[in-house]
């Protein structure tokens, strides 16, 4: 199975969104739908201090009733944030994410943010190395072998 490293290379676009935690949640969700991501890091002094996704905009802000221009990251950030290195495998990141009910994983290198793996990323890695397997016992059974 493939490591995070290499999934993350392999993505078209490897930059890593970020804001502030001072920002307004407005802001976080203009630069998401921008983006067409569901997740932005939060960063402080170069340190990653949070993360904030759409679902928690809809859980704890427009379900509580707050507004999204008044409403800072800081407010509705989880924080501390789980993150991996680049060797860390497919599996064992799936793993992660399902026991911590997570969509979004920061990889660092050493105290480098590398990139950022999503969910959907995992589950196309996953779906892209069936297909190459399928493929070579097709190749196998039709009598490519020897």
């Amino acid at each position: 199975m493939a490591t995070v490293g290499s999934i993350i290379r392999a993505k078209p676009d490897q930059h890593v969104h970020v804001i502030a935690p001072s920002a307004t949640m407005r802001e976080a969700l203009e630069i998401m739908a921008r983006h067409n991501i569901g997740a932005l890091l939060v960063m402080e002094d170069g340190q990653i201090v949070g993360i904030v996704t759409e679902r928690d905009y809809a859980r704890k802000c427009i379900l509580k009733g707050r507004s999204s221009r008044e409403t800072r990251v800081r407010e509705l950030m989880t924080s501390p944030v789980l993150y991996v290195g680049p060797d860390e495998s497919n599996e064992n990141c799936m793993a992660l994410m399902t026991e911590n009910r997570l969509r979004h994983l920061p990889v660092l290198d050493g105290e480098k943010l590398v990139g950022l793996v999503s969910i959907g990323d995992l589950v196309k890695d996953i779906i892209s190395e069936q297909q190459f397997v399928i493929r070579q016992l097709e190749h196998y059974i039709a009598g490519g072998h020897g």
